[in-house]
């Protein structure tokens, strides 16, 4: 038999990828899409990472 675990984990892929879209589409507007995806990319991976060691710390 294998043990279900105690708890439900985290997942922060959702703020990766919506970051990264908003990024696009703002950058888009101002005429730098690169720049604004790039930007959502870290802005992402920042809130990613954040709820990665919330997630840790819980545990």
């Amino acid at each position: 038999m294998q043990s279900t675990p105690s708890r439900t984990p985290m997942a922060g892929g959702f703020l990766l990828t919506a970051s990264i879209l908003v990024g696009a589409v703002a950058g888009a507007l101002r005429g730098e899409a690169t720049v604004g995806l790039l930007a959502g990319l870290a802005v992402g991976f920042a809130l990613t990472l954040a709820v990665w060691l919330i997630d840790r710390a819980r545990g």
